[in-house]
C-alpha cells in the first residue's frame, strides 16, 4: 500500500499540478464540495480547505463530488499508456501464455507494469492473462468439451498443469464437473473482472469476483450441499443476471430481481436483508447497520454476516463503510469496492 506524505507535501505537489501522485491521492475542497485530482487545471483552493485522501471513495464516503474539469473518476488505467498498451496486447492475443520477457520485449519494465496493475486491477498483468486463458478453458468445457480439449483451449501443455490452476482457482477440479448438474456454475465477464454464478434451474446460490479467497471455500461448500451435482453450464437465473449486471455497469439500473437462495442463520439473513435496503450511491457503518436489525451491539457479528455474503453485488455489501468514513476490508479487494462506490454516485444522482 501507498503511505501519503504530509499533507503540506501534497498541497504543493497541487500547487504545481506534479503528477508525482497521479493514482495515489486526491484532494478534498471542502469550500466547494468537490474533490480532484492534484493535477487538476482549476483554480487552486487555500491551504485551510483542502484535505487529502487516498482513493476516490474516502472522498465519497466523505460526500464530495467528482469534479468535472480533471475526472477523479475515470479509470487510472485510461490515463497509463502502459496498462493500456498492454491491455490491447492481451485482447489481441488472450490465449498467449504471457511471460515478463513478452513484457520487455514490448518496450516495458517488468517491476513497473506489476506495480501499476496490481494498482489498478489488484492483480499482476501476468496473473490476469492467466486468468484470460482459464475463462477459455471453462468455456470449453460449458459447451461439453473434453477436459483435454478445455487444457488446449486455455492454453497449457500439461494437463496436470491445467487441472492445477483451475482447482487452484474454483477449488473443484474441472473432471467433477458435469454439464447437466443440479448446481451450474458459469464465467461472467463485467468491467472490473471475471465473476463466477453457480444457479440452480430456480435461484442464484453464489456470485464472486474470480481471485476471491473464499471462492475456492463456498464452491466446494455448495459441491457438498448438492451432493457433488454440481456442473458448467447456466439456468435461467443466471441469464437473468448476467443482462442485470449489464445494466448495472451501464448505468442503466441497480435494480436486482434475480432470485437468490441464501445460505446463512436466521441471523445472516436479516443483516443481507437490511444490506440490500441501502440505496445505490449510499454507504452505512457496521453500527450504522446493527442498529437498522435491533441490534446494537452486535457490530462484529454484523460485521462477520457481511464478510459471509456470498451473492456480490446483488446483496450489496460494498456499501458498508468504517464508521470513520474509510474503506474496510472486502472480499473482491478493496480496489473493487471502491470502484462499485464509484459506479454508484450515477444513481444517487439520479435518485
Amino acid at each position: 500500500m501507498f503511505d501519503l506524505p504530509d499533507d503540506d507535501t501534497l498541497y504543493q505537489a497541487l500547487l504545481d499540478r506534479s503528477p508525482a501522485y497521479e493514482g495515489q491521492a486526491w484532494v478534498c475542497v471542502s469550500s466547494t464540495g468537490i474533490f480532484c485530482r492534484l493535477t487538476c487545471p482549476a483554480p487552486k483552493p487555500k491551504r485551510q480547505n483542502v484535505h487529502f485522501r487516498a482513493s476516490p471513495g474516502e472522498c465519497l464516503a466523505e460526500g464530495f463530488r467528482a469534479c468535472k474539469r480533471c475526472h477523479p473518476l475515470q479509470a487510472a488505467a485510461e490515463s497509463d499508456p502502459a496498462v493500456t498498451s498492454l491491455l490491447q496486447a492481451l485482447e489481441k492475443r488472450p490465449d498467449h501464455r504471457w511471460s515478463e520477457a513478452d513484457i520487455q520485449a514490448l518496450g516495458h519494465d517488468p517491476s513497473t507494469i506489476r506495480r501499476a496493475f496490481r494498482r489498478q486491477f489488484g492483480m499482476t498483468f501476468l496473473d490476469l492473462a492467466r486468468q484470460r486463458r482459464l475463462r477459455h478453458g471453462f468455456a470449453s468445457l460449458a459447451e461439453g468439451g473434453k477436459v483435454i480439449d478445455a487444457q488446449l483451449e486455455a492454453g497449457f501443455d500439461s494437463p496436470s498443469a491445467f487441472r492445477a490452476a483451475f482447482a487452484r482457482l474454483l477449488g473443484i477440479p474441472p473432471a467433477d464437473l458435469k454439464g447437466d448438474g443440479a448446481l451450474r456454475a458459469d464465467w461472467i465477464a463485467t468491467p472490473l473482472g471475471d465473476m463466477v454464478a453457480v444457479s440452480s434451474a430456480h435461484a442464484l446460490h453464489l456470485l464472486e469476483f474470480v481471485g476471491r479467497q473464499a471462492l475456492q471455500r463456498e464452491l466446494q461448500r455448495l459441491a457438498k450441499g448438492a451432493k457433488g451435482d454440481i456442473g458448467i453450464g447456466t439456468f435461467a437465473p443466471t441469464e437473468q443476471l448476467k443482462s442485470e449486471l449489464s445494466a448495472y455497469f451501464a448505468g442503466a439500473s441497480a435494480d436486482f430481481q434475480t432470485p437468490l437462495a441464501l445460505h446463512g442463520t436466521p441471523f445472516y439473513r436479516q443483516v443481507w436483508a437490511e444490506l440490500q435496503r441501502i440505496p445505490p450511491g449510499e454507504t452505512r457503518s457496521y453500527g450504522e447497520l446493527a442498529r437498522a436489525i435491533g441490534r446494537p451491539t452486535a457490530m462484529r457479528a454484523v460485521a462477520q454476516a457481511n464478510g459471509a455474503n456470498q451473492l456480490a453485488l446483488v446483496i450489496p455489501c460494498h456499501r458498508v463503510i468504517g464508521a470513520d468514513g474509510s474503506m474496510t476490508g472486502y472480499g473482491g479487494g478493496l480496489w473493487r469496492k471502491q470502484k462499485l462506490l464509484e459506479v454508484e454516485v450515477g444513481y444517487r444522482r439520479s435518485a
